[in-house]
């Protein structure tokens, strides 16, 4: 198996998960708009829908990382970050990951575990309101979510050694695209001619692979 294979295969796991997490979404909704209607149309709150949508957002929050950190799609400064070479991207990622990010999610999984066996072995309920919801199965969701980001994190890490070797980011399992709104919009205009059509789309396609280069580190002047 190659190396690209092998962090596609990773990519592959967390995408499956983030995108079957993605369904509580729906639940955590339908359950809102549900005790929206009993409380204020039918008055009839219900008492424990204040842990289930603690538990439904915090799984979706928890099982989404690893998709997200696939995705390359978390949070950073980048004002710096982007205008750095792919090698030294590299090098302060991986810095970063062996600082920061194993031992941190490794203390996640390590403790996670505990408190959910803890959880189970005592059959914990919810003490938010009476007779509460059992908790137990919200936090085996911690270390199975802890583990996730690890594999995911581990692919990073050979992302990063890769970039080391090659000097370029080796590509990502590609899961969604952004909409072409510019050619959507245009598509079914009656004012613009077929010229002015394709200068315009491919002035926004100029200006979102200079914005892709930036992001990773690349050479504007090339």
């Amino acid at each position: 198996m190659s190396v690209q294979s092998l962090l596609y295969k990773i990519d592959g796991i967390s995408t499956w998960v983030g995108k079957a997490t993605a369904w509580l979404m729906i639940v955590l909704m339908s359950v809102v708009c549900i005790e929206v209607f009993k409380r204020y149309a039918a008055n009839m709150p219900t008492a424990w829908i204040f842990d289930a949508e603690n538990m439904l957002y915090g799984s979706l929050f928890m099982l989404c990382g690893a998709y997200t950190l696939a995705q390359n799609a978390h949070v950073r400064g980048d004002f710096l970050y982007s205008s750095m070479r792919p090698r030294t991207q590299a090098t302060l990622d991986l810095v970063l990951y062996f600082v920061f990010f194993i031992p941190g999610i490794a203390a996640l999984i390590y403790a996670g575990y505990f408190y959910a066996a803890d959880s189970w072995h005592i059959n914990e309920h919810s003490n938010v309101t009476a007779d509460g919801p059992p908790v137990y199965h919200f936090k085996t969701v911690i270390p199975i979510a802890g583990a996730l980001i690890m594999l995911q994190g581990i692919g990073e890490i050979i992302r990063c050694i890769v970039c080391l070797k090659t000097g370029e980011w080796p590509s990502r399992l590609a899961d969604v695209a952004e909409t072409d709104v510019i050619g959507e919009q245009l598509a079914h205009s009656e004012f613009v001619d077929e010229e002015s059509r394709k200068l315009a789309i491919e002035g926004a396609a100029r200006i979102d692979e200079m914005a892709r280069q930036r992001g990773m580190g690349g050479d504007l002047n090339t």
